[in-house]
């Protein structure tokens, strides 16, 4: 039995090529496929956690794009109103960094069939007949501008079907190539948003919201999500995570704005990275889940922070854990032992 869509989530499905064994782009002699995307990787969190998820996407009809809907399938995310036209599926290609050099991505996603795709190709209604939530990221609207108007058309119709709009702000500073700032376009689309996840650095390239950076995370977090409510009226809801690296290791850790009030989560020393890309998009599933099952607001906040920690555990895009380990992750923390 299908289960009941509870949340509709919009953004470009991409393939993800990551070189072997840590090695630079000049001197790499292959790469692991993923597939991945921001609101994909949220997608298959919380299908995995029970959710009734469907990912709208626009992809091209050939078996790269298909094997990636094939595995979207095989975590539990609906599928069943991607729109396929075009010729190209976007591509992005990472090289692993270290306690020393960045990791770094370079995005080939010019002219795929998302970002070629404007409004009037998806039925939205029929996409959140029934559904409570509508989940997005900036990154939907960075592609392009075809993409940033689908994102404005899926938007208007989830506001006047009175679903409830999350939004990570999600910006990448390699995008926004279409002849807009990010300014000129973000605002107006978060506008109607009740819930969101944000960072810092987006706050501030959306709004011009600086925070005094002598400050501690916890106030800079009060200082930005006080600005961003009087910026964003509907805003209820507004979490971030923060990690200080201390060599190999980092120390992680989230807060969370609930209706006026602050949470702020355990501070977790992660030993090791295996890969932090898509931690983010756990997070942020982890701190949907938390709402949609009504939780408490420092469970929340916990919740998310132990979807993001153990994401950076796995290799790949996708956090690809179970309730109980994240249940695990809150009472033990980091472990190395071995389960059998």
């Amino acid at each position: 039995m299908k289960n009941t869509v509870e949340l509709v989530a919009f953004g470009e499905l991409m393939l993800r090529l990551h070189g072997r064994q840590g090695r630079r782009f000049a001197q790499t002699d292959g790469y692991d496929a993923y597939y991945a995307g921001a609101e994909a990787n949220a997608c298959v969190l919380l299908a995995r956690l029970g959710i009734g998820v469907d990912y709208v996407t626009v992809l091209p009809d050939n078996d790269i794009a298909m094997a990636g809907v094939r595995q979207l399938q095989a975590q539990g995310v609906g599928t069943d109103h991607i729109v396929y036209t075009g010729e190209k599926l976007g591509v992005y290609f990472t090289e692993q960094g270290n306690a020393i050099r960045p990791t770094r991505v370079i995005y080939d996603r010019d002219g795929s069939s998302y970002a070629k795709t404007g409004p009037g190709v998806i039925d939205w209604r029929s996409c959140l007949d029934g559904a409570a939530w509508f989940h997005w990221s900036g990154i939907a609207a960075a592609v392009s501008q075809h993409s940033a108007e689908a994102s404005a058309e899926a938007l208007a119709i989830a506001r006047e079907k009175g679903v409830c709009i999350s939004a990570d702000f999600n910006y990448r500073t390699t995008l926004w190539k279409y002849g807009k700032h990010p300014r000129e376009v973000m605002p107006d689309l978060l506008q109607h948003s009740t819930v969101a996840v944000a960072d810092l650095d987006s706050a501030a390239v959306y709004y011009g919201i600086e925070t005094d950076k002598s400050a501690s995370f916890e106030d800079r977090f009060r200082q930005c999500s006080r600005t961003l409510k009087e910026r964003i009226p509907p805003l209820e809801v507004l979490a971030m995570s923060f990690r200080t690296p201390h060599g190999i290791q980092h120390a992680y850790s989230g807060a969370l704005y609930y209706k006026g009030e602050y949470y702020f989560s355990t501070v977790h020393e992660l030993p090791f990275i295996t890969d932090q890309i898509g931690s983010g998009d756990a997070f942020t599933a982890g701190m949907l889940y938390g709402l949609m099952r009504g939780l408490l607001p420092q469970q929340i906040i916990e919740f998310a922070v132990a979807c993001g920690a153990l994401k950076q555990s796995i290799a790949g895009d996708w956090a690809l854990v179970t309730k109980s380990e994240v249940e695990q992750f809150i009472q033990h923390g980091s472990s190395g032992r071995i389960i059998r």
